[in-house]
């Protein structure tokens, strides 16, 4: 069998439909040696790579999601806390290290002070995954080894390219696709679709180191709709079950 590696995009609330793409490949019992994950798919990526099954992914993130309203903690500074983030990760993961994962992970986040990705792949896990998943402005800047990361899906968000010295067979999910019917009136609509567009060019050209592009139709949902977790894990597990057939070619 190839050697399969998933890359997963950043898109906060969106990041559910990762868990539906997890959990067909569990069903067509199809392995994955590597993931890559940037934001969202940092933190279902680190879950993943412990070993947890994709169900129990959805069950522990729809409980304690740290975009959910009811978890988020303002901070006297303005920014948001992700003090909810560290405490699910420490509360579910027995360990910190990416030396000890059972699958190879692949976290990017973005260097604010030299203004380059960053790809972390050994020393503490949690750290990466909270740098990754810091969105700019509404989350302070995760400081590591003296420099401040925020999300990695600033400057790619979708780290495809990394997977390709360690795997056969890429498989890109991409949450955050293009919405062509914008509601202009809106200001968190037009500002929302302004990074999408401002980041999409880097996410189609990274693309091409995918064998199969899963882009799910997400547009409806918005950066906090953790609420709406098994709509959108059902849109993601839809999406991905239309490339079945490609899929299955991969057990031959």
């Amino acid at each position: 069998m190839k050697k399969i590696g998933v890359a997963l995009s950043g898109g906060g609330a969106r990041g559910f439909a990762h868990i539906g793409l997890l959990q067909l490949l569990h069903e067509l019992k199809i392995e994955v040696i590597a993931i890559s994950g940037v934001s969202a798919g940092a933190i279902v990526g680190s879950f993943y790579a412990t070993g947890f099954a994709p169900m129990d992914i959805l069950k522990i993130l729809k409980e304690n999601s740290y975009l959910s309203i009811k978890n988020i903690l303002w901070r006297k500074d303005g920014f948001f806390s992700l003090e909810p983030l560290l405490k699910i990760l420490q509360k579910n993961i027995a360990h910190n290290q990416f030396e000890l994962l059972l699958k190879k992970l692949f976290i990017t986040a973005t260097d604010l002070q030299n203004g380059n990705s960053t790809v972390f792949q050994s020393g503490e896990i949690f750290s990466a995954v909270m740098a990754s998943a810091t969105i700019p402005v509404i989350f302070e800047p995760v400081e590591i080894n003296q420099i401040k990361f925020v999300d990695g899906g600033l400057l790619n968000n979708l780290n495809a390219e990394i997977l390709k010295n360690e795997c056969d067979f890429i498989i890109g999910n991409h949450v955050n696709k293009l919405n062509q019917e914008i509601n202009f009136s809106s200001k968190i609509n037009l500002l929302e679709h302004c990074f999408h567009l401002s980041i999409a060019h880097k996410v189609y050209e990274q693309s091409k180191f995918c064998d199969i592009f899963i882009e799910p139709d997400l547009h409806n949902f918005k950066l906090f709709d953790a609420e709406h977790a098994d709509e959108i894990f059902k849109i993601g597990y839809n999406e991905a079950i239309k490339f079945r057939n490609e899929l299955m070619a991969l057990k031959s």
